[in-house]
């Protein structure tokens, strides 16, 4: 083979080599935007996608009729369920070109909660303790902390002395 014939082909390769790397760095095209860059190519269609959460919320209530009313305040019974129905909520907004959430998916949501979830309160409702205890439970680690920095100072001077 000759070999001005081999260096050329050499040279070529090497230069379409580097064309194709650097290409992948380059973000002329567009093609290396993250999730959060990328354009928006739709507009939200708010009709369309209150019709979709209404799908969402009628597939959430009929899987919600299979739990028992009385387990519908603890989410171990029902997770799976709802993780489906937020991801549909979620996947049907970005399908439509919306953002998720937004008020008018956050405003569904709510009444759902309010239709499934109203019964479910706090069984122990906390309060805050006396003022006396308050207190003292802010006090005492005040003071424990200022009697470690004065042992420490003291402790540091009296090793001066002996030394």
């Amino acid at each position: 083979m000759d070999p001005n014939l081999l260096t050329l082909f050499k040279l070529s390769l090497i230069l379409a080599v580097n064309m194709l790397m650097t290409r992948g760095l380059s973000d002329a095209d567009g093609a290396d935007q993250s999730f959060t860059q990328r354009p928006r190519l739709l507009q939200c269609n708010q009709t369309l996608l209150l019709l979709e959460m209404e799908r969402c919320g009628e597939r959430f209530s009929s899987d919600m009729n299979h739990v028992h009313p009385d387990d519908r305040c603890n989410l171990t019974h029902f997770i799976r369920e709802y993780h489906v129905f937020s991801f549909c909520t979620e996947m049907n907004a970005e399908r439509i070109g919306c953002f998720w959430p937004n008020p008018a998916v956050e405003r569904f949501i709510i009444s759902i909660h309010k239709h499934f979830f109203s019964n479910c309160s706090l069984e122990h409702v906390f309060i805050d303790p006396p003022d006396d205890t308050l207190t003292l439970l802010i006090l005492v680690p005040v003071f424990l902390t200022l009697a470690m920095v004065v042992l420490v100072v003291w402790c540091s001077k009296r090793s001066d002395i002996l030394a």
